[in-house]
């Protein structure tokens, strides 16, 4: 089974080896048609705590790690 990958900018790093991931995904309205901004915040993995606040990151998902951190950082980009 494929994992799920996503890329996204980093919004917060202020918790030891976590960032928050905003990944925005435009869609079309199911009933009208309007291309509409979704943007989800996911909690993922960053053993080196090596991101800043602003960069592109690829996420990859993985097992629970803790409550709400189930990702883990693949690459900086």
């Amino acid at each position: 089974m494929p994992t799920k990958e996503n890329i996204g900018q980093v919004i917060s790093n202020r918790m030891n080896k976590t960032i928050i991931v905003s990944v925005t995904n435009r869609i079309a309205h199911r009933r009208y048609g309007k291309i509409v901004t979704k943007t989800n915040k996911y909690y993922a993995h960053d053993e080196k705590n090596e991101c800043e606040i602003g960069d592109i990151v690829k996420i990859q998902e993985t097992r629970p790690i803790s409550k709400n951190k189930c990702w883990k950082l693949t690459k900086k980009l």
